[in-house]
């Protein structure tokens, strides 16, 4: 059987699980994220006695390629969305707590319980402990009914907390290495050209952005300070951006393909056998316990200021749970940080754990009750695409 094959067989698998997750109302993400974290340690303990084991599996140059436009369509996309903000003042109440808590949460862990690392590393946990994964909350959001008005404050409290979380690690990746920025912050430039040009195609600004993000990505630039910087002198210039793909055909292509492959290709890297072995049962403990947490903690202190109120009310600790959803965008971090070499392999499977339970934590908990909407909260409605 060639590798090929074995990865075509791979993606198939994880059709099938998606497909019986759906039949089971579980989320694309949840079905996927249990599929690689519990089962695909199976598949290479049946592939390696074939002579397949994760190093054949990797050494691809097609496969690199493949990843790389996969990682890239992923990342402008989850960028596209955390820089349409439009922000009130009972998200950000909502978002600071939410996001700053858990980081020195991280910071924390990261500099007194687990082994030596240096500082970007620590800061990277930090940040991985306050991440909310914007795609999942608003499917999350979507199947329980919750009235626009809500929806919108919860997504635009996703949206800064991780803005923030890319901001940060971007100037603490380019203020370690100046040099690497120059090029990603050059290349950003791009749309002053194309005002000066009067191109102002939406559909051609999209394409631009992926295909220089591609660019900074396979030469290992710094991806984020482009992307960011990108699309904020788009903001600033006015200049419309649409991906070159519908949405529909992306929604397909994540869910079939993209993500599927970001998952294995990450997952394939961690040595199994000694992933367990790497920390201590409370350093491996408080890495699935400690990011949950302090994650809850910091919604219910950021909701609670945003309402005025310390008080219990009926609903409120649902929508901690669900502000505490990782999914994508901490997959896609993850891999970011595991790619270059940023995080251990042994972090990166504690920390994709991690994300599997307090995804599933929402459905778990069961449907709520949906909030009543307000005149004014109905008047209000949020699309992500």
């Amino acid at each position: 059987m060639s590798i090929a094959l074995f990865w075509l067989g791979l993606m198939a698998l994880f059709a099938a699980a998606t497909w019986l997750g759906k039949r089971l109302r579980l989320m694309p993400i949840v079905s996927q994220l249990l599929l690689a974290t519990l089962g695909l340690p199976l598949v290479l303990l049946w592939s390696e006695p074939q002579g397949f084991g994760a190093r054949e599996l990797l050494a691809q140059d097609w496969l690199t390629m493949l990843y790389g436009l996969a990682f890239t369509l992923l990342l402008g996309h989850i960028l596209s969305d955390v820089i349409d903000l439009d922000l009130d003042a009972s998200s950000i109440k909502v978002a600071l707590p939410s996001f700053f808590l858990p980081f020195f949460c991280g910071l924390a862990c990261a500099l007194w319980l687990l082994p030596a690392q240096d500082t970007l590393a620590s800061i990277a946990v930090g940040l991985l402990f306050a991440l909310t994964a914007i795609p999942v909350l608003f499917l999350y959001l979507q199947h329980f009914a919750y009235p626009p008005g809500k929806i919108r404050q919860l997504l635009q409290a996703a949206i800064l907390m991780d803005l923030m979380c890319w901001g940060i690690f971007a100037v603490a990746q380019g203020s370690s290495a100046p040099a690497t920025l120059l090029w990603p912050l050059l290349g950003a430039c791009l749309p002053l050209l194309l005002k000066v040009l009067r191109v102002t195609s939406p559909g051609f600004n999209g394409l631009c952005f992926l295909g220089l993000l591609l660019v900074m990505q396979q030469l290992k630039l710094n991806a984020l300070v482009f992307g960011i910087v990108y699309l904020l002198v788009l903001a600033a210039l006015r200049l419309p951006l649409r991906l070159p793909l519908p949405a529909a055909w992306f929604g397909a292509l994540q869910t079939w393909l993209t993500v599927p492959l970001i998952l294995s290709y990450g997952l394939l890297q961690v040595d199994w056998q000694t992933a367990w072995a790497a920390y201590s049962w409370l350093q491996f403990g408080a890495l699935l316990l400690l990011p949950i947490l302090s994650k809850l903690a910091g919604n219910w202190l950021g909701l609670s200021w945003a309402e005025r109120q310390l008080g219990a009310r009926p609903g409120k600790w649902r929508e901690s749970l669900l502000l505490n959803t990782r999914g994508l965008t901490e997959i896609v971090f993850l891999n970011l940080l595991f790619q270059q070499q940023v995080i251990s392999a042994a972090l990166y499977f504690a920390l994709m754990l991690m994300g599997l339970i307090a995804t599933l934590l929402p459905a778990l908990a069961g449907a709520p009750t949906p909030p009543v909407a307000t005149d004014n909260e109905a008047s209000h409605r949020y699309e992500v695409s």
